[in-house]
């Protein structure tokens, strides 16, 4: 079926039902894809024998292709539209998740890092696409509660990933290590270290094929195209000169969603790292990533709950700020399974976060809707920068102490956007 192009006001008189249930899909793509990296880096640290600042390469390369890519794919997405570029996205991931299982399986690291480096790439073309097309679907002022649908799409899909990924591939892995260490010869050593690597090629193989199918159906769907700068309208007081960089407000929220992302990616990927640094059995650890999750979907439903009807958008953004500061006090306070309950528990202090901070941001960007959307999905990047630095922080110091110093600065941030920096700019002139 041919797409509708719609301009402003892109919705009206039409059924938001189906579009959101198409881009719902994707985000439960997003989800499982994405919260995958928690589980591999216990396993690549075993499967290639790394220590925790290589291990941390997974959820960096993931991330960093953010950084790279979001740009390039706002400027694809402008000359071939969402609809084309959400399936070209769903192919570019499927040749990276191919490439994960297989180098994976040669135990060749740098070739697994490019395989998800590649995936990142595909996510940034369709997270680029698909945020600002579900926030300007309907009102900004809902924004965060359609997004927070999308958010439980892909949170359902997140706490799956880690059982899934720990059902194929992680089983028994506190034997699988005890037996590598206690390998008569280096042959026998390597012998089971291939065993286990190659465990991950078939699951991979798999996803690569569903993405391919995926794709298929997004080009075929009758998902409407919708053109950001005609439905998001301009703020014209205080932005005379027109450029993007005349919106403050927009460039403290990439620094804002700069760091939640951090924040969010140390809580659900760095969990089990965090809990074995209690030298917790690695059969438990591997889960913990789910507890986070499950935090995060409890969260979400808070939000389509109380947003907009009982708070706003941006005072919630504020609460869930001071949240994160003290659960992260209580992490620092605790120890055990406790101290990893509160890390856990900032799944729920984290979820609103994204749902507030992205259209908080573009709000009134009109005709820079899509670059300034782009230069957003670049702050996911943050997930990429925080957990290495905390790999290498503690590396000098307690790993509690490191986790606090890292996280709570960017937390007390988040809360300045909720309160005052998501205005910066918006009523001058």
């Amino acid at each position: 079926m041919s797409s509708t192009t719609l301009d402003a006001a892109p919705m009206a008189g039409r059924s938001t039902l189906g579009p959101m249930i198409i881009i719902g899909v994707l985000f439960f793509i997003f989800g499982f894809v994405t919260w995958l990296n928690g589980p591999l880096i216990t396993f690549v640290k075993l499967a290639f024998n790394l220590d925790d600042v290589n291990a941390f390469l997974v959820p960096f390369a993931f991330y960093i292709s953010y950084l790279v890519f979001s740009l390039p794919s706002s400027a694809v997405l402008r000359r071939i539209g969402m609809k084309k570029g959400i399936a070209a996205g769903l192919f570019v991931m499927a040749v990276g998740a191919a490439t994960f299982g297989q180098f994976t399986t040669m135990r060749i690291y740098p070739g697994a890092l490019t395989g998800l480096f590649v995936i990142g790439a595909g996510l940034s073309m369709l997270q680029t696409a698909s945020n600002p097309y579900i926030s300007i679907l309907g009102p900004i002022e809902s924004a965060a509660q359609r997004i927070a649908f999308m958010g439980i799409c892909n949170k359902i899909a997140g706490i799956a990933a880690p059982f899934v990924i720990g059902a194929l591939v992680l089983s028994g892995i506190d034997n699988i290590d005890a037996q590598v260490k206690a390998a008569p010869t280096p042959e026998a050593r390597e012998a089971l270290l291939n065993a286990f690597a190659g465990k991950v090629h078939l699951p991979y193989l798999v996803m690569a094929g569903l993405l391919v199918l995926l794709a298929i159906w997004i080009a075929f769907s009758s998902l409407p195209e919708i053109k950001p700068s005609g439905a998001n309208a301009e703020a014209a007081i205080g932005h005379r000169d027109g450029s993007l960089f005349s919106f403050p407000h927009l460039w403290l929220g990439v620094l804002c969603l700069f760091l939640y992302v951090g924040v969010e990616v140390m809580a659900g990927d760095a969990i089990g790292t965090y809990g074995a640094s209690f030298h917790l059995p690695l059969d438990q650890t591997k889960f913990f990533t789910a507890f986070t999750l499950g935090a995060m979907l409890v969260g979400y439903l808070a939000g389509l709950v109380l947003i907009p009807r009982f708070i706003s958008q941006q005072r919630y953004l504020a609460v869930s700020a001071v949240l994160g500061v003290l659960f992260c006090l209580g992490a620092y306070a605790t120890s055990g399974y406790i101290s990893v309950g509160f890390v856990a528990a900032l799944g729920f202090a984290n979820a609103m976060m994204w749902p507030a901070i992205f259209p908080l941001a573009i709000n009134g960007l009109g005709r820079h809707t899509e670059a300034g959307s782009a230069w957003m999905i670049m702050g996911i990047a943050g997930g990429a920068i925080l957990p290495q630095a905390f790999a290498h922080l503690k590396l000098h110091i307690d790993f509690q102490l490191a986790f606090v110093l890292l996280m709570v600065p960017c937390y007390l941030y988040i809360l300045f956007y909720g309160l005052r920096g998501h205005r910066v700019g918006q009523h001058a002139g």
